[in-house]
């Protein structure tokens, strides 16, 4: 693990039980397989409410959205370009996960795991305004998913999955 690294998970929402354990276990292994030298990292998973009034708080949209990334550094890059080093926050919607499942055939969980990759993206830099910018960040996250999905069981993200396993 990251000598520097401290992730917290915060659950303020009720649409599903979420093993927050599991879902820190998980970001950290992305975080290492990232290779960054320090991480600080907040992931709140809320409802649709909350993260519609974040959204238009902050972003001036309506609406709830899947994840928004608050980043916490000015802009540092390690030698050769890449960043090394994140601090920020990441708000993350388990309704809308839930919606974009049925869209995606997939589970809320991988959506989940999904915007935890993806909101860590924009916090190493990664932008998908453009095209050619968003096919660039889409492949990484995919790749990266994958990644994890090799090493974790992203269903045991729920609560009622063993805690031990």
């Amino acid at each position: 693990m990251i000598a520097g690294m401290n992730v917290v998970i915060v659950n303020r929402q009720r649409t599903k039980k979420i093993n927050p354990r599991r879902l820190k276990a998980l970001t950290e292994t992305l975080l290492a397989e990232l290779q960054l030298t320090e991480a600080e990292l907040g992931v709140n998973l809320v409802g649709a409410r909350e993260m519609a009034l974040v959204n238009e708080t902050f972003l001036q949209h309506e609406g709830p959205t899947d994840v928004i990334t608050f980043d916490h550094l000015e802009r540092r890059k390690a030698e050769g370009g890449k960043r090394n080093t994140i601090h920020g926050e990441l708000f993350i919607c388990v309704d809308v996960a839930l919606k974009q499942a049925k869209e995606f055939k997939s589970s809320w969980q991988a959506e989940v795991v999904r915007y935890v990759v993806h909101g860590v993206l924009h916090l190493l830099g990664y932008d998908d305004l453009k095209p050619h910018l968003r096919r660039e960040m889409k492949r990484a996250e995919s790749r990266l998913v994958r990644r994890l999905g090799r090493s974790f069981s992203f269903a045991q993200l729920s609560r009622a999955a063993k805690l031990g396993a």
